[in-house]
């Protein structure tokens, strides 16, 4: 694959940009007033960046933005497809569209994206059963999107791109961001993993990275803006630079983002473990802005279930690296992700589960039931262990990650950490450490946006509280 086949041409972008002046033409005849709109995502912060690209997009249209659906004219929801849960929750808000649209706004325009619509399946029960949507397009049509709404607008008929394609990299379109000192920064898209329960590689398309310039021209214009947080996004994003010109890796490009002027921080998600080098643990300890934080996601401690997930590493692998990780950070915090239930999981499997857990003493796990997802090899798998005794292990496994970071926070009382301020309510100001942990300390609404230096004076399991450490 050559550097045309991954990015959008320029002349592409451009031709989109005057769609969204042809879209904002005929939404100025259609409403008599500034149309609003409605963006709710689902899923991961991948998901996020990708809504803020679009609202970018609904801005040049024309587009004010708005809190409730019952206020919109036009109702987007960006979707997720890694857990059943997530699809169920679509089904019903989109449901819950149909009366609001019939008693209030037949005019408004509803939009079905993201990860979930590049499904075929799922695309063509949209299409069955609810009539009321407009336009429906999945993660490869993203840069087309003002194509699309134009094409409805002015065809007043439904519009449906859901098309298996390459996915592409699109730059130059505008980016409308909510918040102006957290920015979320892609750096990739796509995975090559295949992981056997995970559907992301189909609905997300082949890893592709952005180019080194196009990622610091804009972390630079994000800086200048304010931003005191940049975290690189992508599905897998120690894979990063194996596109053609690209000239670097990951490590190198966390060094070039460190270098650059400001007072930031960097974070970055996902990781995943089989590629994660000791040059990008050595990078971290190095590069004073890079947070002490690093969500590497296990999935299991058993080899056998590593092997059918197809995760390519051994619990020895990664516990290896966890203890690299620690000689050169040892303030490090590390985060992961466990799914309890794998098909043919046994109770000894889950046990080594328990056991990696106990020695590695995440400071937080994100876990899950296995969800099985239609089109992943693990969706055919035979699952004989029963939700009932899943749902025990789900939470003994809670219990024992409870314990764990009860020791954790415990450890952190009389500690002074640099934090960033990231709300406050009711006097009370809300702040994240280096370490990803929250933090509630009283102050002014004054330093939301800034760094404060805070000290740990109680420990719960999951949260913190304490003072400003110059009171």
């Amino acid at each position: 694959m050559n550097t045309k086949d991954i990015f959008v041409s320029v002349q592409e972008v451009a031709r989109q940009r005057e769609y969204c002046r042809l879209a904002s033409e005929l939404l100025s005849r259609r409403f008599d007033h500034t149309p609003k709109a409605y963006v709710h995502t689902y899923g991961c912060q991948g998901n996020v960046s990708d809504s803020e690209r679009m609202k970018g997009m609904l801005h040049e249209m024309g587009f004010s933005f708005c809190e409730q659906p019952e206020q919109a004219d036009l109702v987007l929801f960006n979707t997720c497809a890694v857990r059943e849960h997530a699809e169920a929750r679509v089904f019903g808000n989109v449901g819950a569209l149909k009366p609001i649209k019939e008693a209030k706004n037949h005019n408004m325009i509803i939009v079905l994206c993201g990860c979930m619509m590049q499904q075929e399946h799922i695309a063509e029960k949209i299409r069955r059963s609810y009539s009321y949507v407009n336009l429906v397009f999945g993660t490869f049509a993203v840069h087309r999107f003002p194509e699309l709404l134009y094409r409805h607008l002015r065809e007043n008929k439904r519009i449906f791109d859901v098309k298996e394609e390459d996915g592409k990299i699109a730059e130059g379109f505008p980016v409308w961001r909510d918040r102006s000192f957290k920015a979320w920064l892609p750096i990739m898209y796509g995975c090559n993993n295949f992981c056997s329960y995970c559907i992301v590689p189909y609905v997300r398309g082949r890893e592709r990275s952005r180019l080194p310039d196009q990622i610091l021209a804009e972390a630079k214009e994000l800086i200048a803006n304010g931003a005191k947080e940049i975290t690189l996004l992508g599905q897998n994003v120690n894979s990063y630079g194996k596109t053609p010109d690209c000239g670097l890796n990951f490590s190198g490009l966390i060094r070039q983002i460190n270098a650059l002027d400001g007072d930031f921080i960097i974070r970055f998600m996902t990781s995943h473990p089989k590629d994660c080098s000791v040059e990008l643990l050595q990078t971290m300890a190095s590069c004073e802005k890079v947070e002490r934080h690093l969500h590497l996601p296990v999935q299991c401690g058993s080899d056998r279930v590593l092997r059918e997930m197809n995760r390519g590493y051994t619990a020895d692998d990664y516990l290896r690296l966890c203890k690299k990780a620690y000689e050169l950070m040892p303030d490090l915090a590390i985060t992961s992700d466990i799914i309890v239930g794998f098909p043919g999981e046994t109770r000894e499997d889950f046990d080594k589960t328990l056991d990696l857990v106990r020695r590695v003493r995440f400071s937080s796990l994100f876990t899950f039931i296995y969800s099985p997802r239609k089109g992943t090899r693990a969706a055919a798998m035979p699952d004989p262990i029963d939700a009932k005794v899943k749902g025990e292990w789900f939470r003994e496994l809670c219990f024992v990650q409870e314990e764990i970071a009860a020791e954790h926070s415990k450890a952190l009382v009389g500690k002074t950490f640099r934090a960033l301020i990231e709300s406050e309510n009711d006097g009370v100001l809300t702040g994240r450490t280096s370490q990803n942990l929250c933090i509630g300390v009283p102050g002014d609404q004054s330093l939301v946006g800034t760094f404060a230096y805070v000290t740990v004076t109680n420990a719960g399991n999951w949260t913190l509280s304490g003072k400003l450490a110059d009171e």
